[in-house]
């Protein structure tokens, strides 16, 4: 039941939650609404938060226990699972806190948010002056709700391209960016052998958020990873992430 799931339920049982709710019917289907009603329904059933993270200067629309779906059953939720309606340890390790300490790293560069939900590591990118930037998620709900999210920042709309990137051959931006990706085993091979074809070709940066999950920490590409910062997670992020108490950012290297 959706209305017990904190953050930390979520990333364990979303994809079990969500199985059922993948609606045939055409007045659900994510591709068949409007920006408008998206947006309607994202303002109305998600809060706006901030100060409750790594990065309180960022603002985000998100679930909380004031959002009818988080009391709701699952079944009822019309859309694919919502993965952009939590902010994730990783990507507020990454997105967010790494990136706005350190905004020479996107000054000026081409930058690739990959899996992006909400929008939060592509909407620092901007804010630390990159050139361009590419939001990347293939739920078309996440997109709306990152250009949402884009506006209260006080930024232009970003790009979002809800194409799956991972299938298709890289483009050359200078700086990738991976927040909380690695907790499917196949999934991280995939990326694994992406992101290393993206470095070959296009001499990409790839930057990796995530808190030590075991998908992450027992995979081959953790030994290709050089660690560039550790944060403490805020105790309300621990509580929702079984007690996770940090989140680390890496450099991908595969030449280690």
């Amino acid at each position: 039941m959706l209305g017990l799931l904190t953050s930390q339920r979520l990333s364990r049982c979303v994809k079990d939650c969500f199985k059922s709710v993948k609606q045939t019917d055409k007045c659900f289907s994510n591709s068949c609404q409007s920006d408008e009603y998206l947006r309607r329904f994202i303002s109305e059933n998600t809060e706006i938060v901030a100060g409750q993270s790594l990065t309180p200067d960022i603002k985000l629309r998100l679930f909380t226990s004031s959002c009818r779906f988080w009391f709701e059953r699952p079944e009822l939720w019309p859309f694919d699972d919502p993965y952009w309606a939590i902010y994730w340890p990783g990507g507020q390790a990454l997105s967010s806190r790494y990136l706005l300490d350190n905004p020479a790293v996107c000054r000026g560069n081409t930058v690739l948010d990959l899996g992006s939900g909400c929008g939060a590591s592509a909407i620092a990118a901007k804010l630390c002056g990159a050139a361009h930037v590419v939001a990347n998620d293939i739920d078309p709900v996440a997109a709306v709700a990152t250009r949402m999210n884009c506006e209260l920042n006080n930024l232009e709309p970003l790009v979002c391209v809800t194409d799956n990137m991972i299938d298709a051959e890289p483009e050359g931006f200078n700086l990738i960016l991976l927040g909380d990706m690695f907790y499917d085993e196949a999934l991280a091979t995939t990326l694994h052998s992406w992101l290393d074809h993206s470095i070959k070709t296009h001499s990409s940066q790839v930057l990796i958020g995530d808190p030590g999950r075991a998908q992450f920490e027992g995979h081959s590409i953790r030994r290709l990873l050089h660690q560039l910062a550790q944060f403490e997670l805020p105790e309300s992020v621990r509580e929702e992430n079984y007690g996770l108490t940090s989140s680390s950012v890496w450099c991908y290297n595969p030449e280690l």
